[in-house]
């Protein structure tokens, strides 16, 4: 009874506590608490990032990294000789694994926060922190969805055959000049296969970039268009 005591105390209370009242089930409980925690930071890695195919899949490793930092300054903490030997130790320590995703750094520092709040008892703070990021996460999918209908930016590129003519293409530059808001000639180039012509845009709906596709067909049918938005419009 007085170990259920002590744990109810752990996950309630909101100061310190000493090791000696902790005891072995408190400590399990922590764990498992900061277990639980990592496992719901990946799920939010999973449910906000998972259609891009481009991350490391970082969240792997997110339970783990979770148990261990919790343990390690659980251990710290109450050995001053202790955490200055660990502090020295890590010191030399270097990571080289590369970050594919910035969002992964987020989601890396939020785990590491979650296991400090529970290495620290300060649980009362650890369900804030992930009710708060959880609400951030979800008013940025929001924001992204009601941005969606412009894009961020991009590259239009024109191929035209030579068989359409000279006067075709500078006709294709021209539309291309009118319709494209902010539009920017990026590059001109000619060989013996086509002409290829590149703009650069900003902040189009995809209705106008569609209709800036259909016009240039219809001048030239043997021209081919390709349109490349940058990074940010891809989300």
């Amino acid at each position: 009874m007085q170990e259920l005591d002590n744990i109810f105390q752990i996950l309630t209370g909101p100061g310190s506590q000493a090791m000696s009242q902790v005891g072995l089930g408190g400590l399990l409980a922590l764990m498992a608490l900061s277990l639980a925690s990592s496992f719901f930071i990946a799920w939010l890695y999973r449910f906000f990032y998972a259609s891009r195919a481009t991350g490391s899949e970082a969240h792997r490793a997110f339970p783990l990294l979770g148990i261990s930092i919790t343990a390690i300054f659980i251990a710290i903490q109450f050995s001053l000789p202790l955490s200055l030997g660990l502090l020295g130790a890590l010191s030399i320590v270097r990571f080289r694994t590369p970050i594919k995703e910035p969002e992964e750094i987020g989601f890396i520092m939020l785990v590491i926060a979650a296991a400090l709040a529970c290495a620290t008892f300060k649980l009362a703070f650890l369900g804030l922190l992930l009710g708060v990021a959880t609400g951030a996460l979800a008013i940025q999918r929001l924001a992204t969805r009601l941005m969606s209908g412009t894009s961020g930016g991009g590259l239009v590129v024109v191929a035209v055959p030579p068989s359409e003519g000279e006067s075709v293409s500078r006709e294709i530059a021209d539309l291309l000049g009118e319709r494209l808001a902010e539009g920017r000639l990026e590059s001109l180039s000619r060989s013996e296969e086509s002409t290829v012509i590149s703009y650069t845009f900003r902040e189009l709906p995809a209705s106008t970039l569609l209709a800036v596709q259909a016009e240039v067909q219809a001048r030239s049918t043997g021209s081919t268009v390709s349109i490349f938005f940058n990074r940010a419009a891809a989300v």
